[in-house]
């Protein structure tokens, strides 16, 4: 019997970040007495990269579902079997295998399913079984977590800023415009990602004044950007096409269905192929749909498609206007913005007061990289432009600087009381704004996190981790205490590394001497195995030092601790 050795032989071009929680729970489940564990997700979410990572450095035997060998009993286990061989004889010889990969579940062979079923009930092999969400797989291996016999983790896709660390990692700094149009692009698959990524690396341009680099022009049209666009390509009929193609030319602008033909878009939503919303507005179901259209549609037929330039003038100030309307309004909850997306993306010039407006926008939600880089968009249209270099300096000052400032010179009020006088300004404030004022004059905690909580709800994320990190101070309770740290610190991890005096403040905690040396290892990057070879420890003993470290630190888990690790020590309240 064979098997394939995972440990350091492995080359992996595709850095792992992110998923830290999981990627324990998947160790755990290959420790003791447990029998292993099914991951789900969707394709190409990493769920074959996280269990591969779980196993480095183990021997662990390896089988693999293919469309090949649906039909073909025994596919999937030909290499650990010989040539024939029964159910009950496959279950004894593979029962002595310590621990057994099988990928891609979803494509055995029911002989194949029925034999990695078996192997569960017997509990001898621990299983690690991977399968894709949303396919007809064999009714044996969907049962492995509806009968009980394994328990099941469902991966959902990265959430985007944990993809914008792996994108660091792959790739270095990117500018926040850049990790959102590739996010966007690729929709929490991967695979595609790493692929966009691949294309674009030498599209990359560095952006002055950051040690960023960015990503601006047409889409490459990868192998894997026209796979996924292969269904509008190949499997509809001449009206729908011309339907498509006519959806595709509109970008970024929705069209109106009444234009269009009501029998060839109820064939295209019935297929996923595009998307209608609430207000009866339709669009293409995938980003990557548009680009490919464009480029297989030739010129005359480019020529009859494409928008009137006007068009896009006139609904990007009905952007700008419904982004200050917002403003105005104390409330930057998330809002569509395609089509100054779509003039970023493109490298197209971006007028200098829709710029302004939508790094004010961006800014007030704590997303202080990305408002800078819309700012700085600005002023490559146009260098002089006041509003967006006055925009840009407000999310420099954001990130390193606002405890300089002196209240007495604060352009707005509001200022002051994140700078912690709110006395010099409680006046001149008000709504949502007048009660942190009035909270945080009174060393209120429950009011400051109540606030904090409003603040949340209406989008402004710095502000109410910051409220969240005043109360740290003002509750007499411990425990109010510690929670009101924890929401602060999660908060702050989302808004890009923003730091300001309230947030710097927040209270710590004391660790031990080995606390702080784990932490600094585990915020530098390295996996509790890394961090245990390093320190001759055992990955139990790391796993126990974080989790008490979290709890001290007011982290909620191990993404939280970068931020954690670089703030500056401030004594208990």
């Amino acid at each position: 019997m064979t098997y394939e050795r995972d440990a350091t032989t492995l080359e992996l071009p595709w850095p792992f970040a992110g998923r830290e929680d999981e990627l324990e729970l998947v160790r755990r489940s290959l420790t003791g007495a447990r029998r292993g564990i099914v991951v789900t997700g969707p394709a190409g979410c990493g769920k074959t990269r996280l269990v591969t990572e779980a196993i480095r450095g183990t021997d662990c035997a390896r089988a693999a579902g293919t469309p090949e060998g649906r039909t073909i009993p025994f596919a999937a286990f030909a290499h650990l079997l010989p040539e024939s061989v029964t159910l009950h004889r496959a279950v004894r010889l593979l029962s002595g295998v310590r621990t057994l990969l099988v990928d891609d579940a979803h494509l055995l062979d029911d002989a194949s399913a029925a034999l990695v079923h078996q192997l569960a009930v017997h509990g001898r092999t621990r299983l690690l079984v991977v399968a894709t969400d949303g396919t007809s797989g064999p009714g044996a291996i969907s049962r492995l977590w509806t009968g009980e016999l394994l328990p099941r983790l469902a991966l959902e896709p990265l959430p985007e800023e944990e993809t914008g660390r792996l994108l660091t990692a792959g790739a270095g700094p990117l500018d926040a415009l850049t990790v959102n149009r590739l996010c966007r692009l690729s929709r929490g698959d991967l695979r595609l990602l790493r692929d966009l990524l691949g294309a674009v690396r030498g599209l990359l341009a560095p952006v002055p004044g950051t040690g960023e680099r960015a990503w601006r022009g047409p889409v490459p049209l990868t192998p894997a950007v026209r796979e996924r666009a292969a269904p509008v390509l190949g499997r509809t009929s001449p009206l729908e096409r011309e339907t498509l193609d006519r959806l595709a030319f509109t970008e970024p602008l929705p069209s109106d269905p009444d234009d269009l033909d009501l029998g060839a878009l109820e064939m295209l939503e019935s297929d996923g192929l595009i998307e209608v919303d609430d207000g009866g507005a339709v669009r293409l179901a995938h980003p990557l749909y548009g680009p490919v259209l464009r480029a297989a549609a030739g010129r005359l037929r480019s020529r009859r498609l494409a928008r009137a330039p006007e068009v896009c003038t006139a609904a990007l100030d009905a952007e700008s206007a419904a982004l200050a309307r917002r403003i105005d309004q104390a409330d930057v909850r998330a809002t569509a913005t395609p089509v100054g997306e779509w003039l970023v993306a493109e490298g197209g010039p971006l007028p200098g007061g829709y710029a302004a407006v939508r790094a004010r926008f961006a800014r007030l939600r704590g997303e202080v990289r990305e408002a800078a880089a819309w700012a700085r968009e600005g002023l490559r249209s146009d260098p002089g432009d006041t509003s967006c270099r006055a925009e840009l300096d407000s999310a420099s000052a954001t990130v390193d600087s606002l405890g300089d400032l002196d209240p007495e010179a604060l352009t707005d009020p509001y200022d002051a009381v994140r700078l912690g006088v709110p006395e010099k300004v409680i006046d001149r404030l008000g709504g949502v704004f007048a009660r942190h004022a009035d909270a945080l004059t009174r060393a209120d905690g429950p009011e400051l996190d109540e606030v904090a909580g409003e603040l949340e709800r209406r989008g402004f994320l710095l502000f109410a981790a910051e409220a969240h990190a005043q109360a740290v101070r003002a509750h007499r309770d411990p425990r109010a205490a510690r929670h009101s740290r924890t929401r602060a610190v999660t908060l702050a991890r989302r808004c890009q590394g923003a730091r300001t005096p309230a947030l710097s403040g927040l209270v710590l905690g004391e660790l031990t001497a080995r606390q702080r040396q784990i932490v600094a290892l585990a915020a530098a990057g390295l996996t509790n195995r890394q961090i245990a070879e390093r320190l001759t420890l055992s990955i139990r003993t790391v796993g126990n030092h974080l989790y008490s470290a979290y709890a001290r630190l007011g982290a909620s888990d191990r993404g939280t601790l970068p931020w954690a690790a670089r703030a500056p020590e401030a004594q208990p309240a």
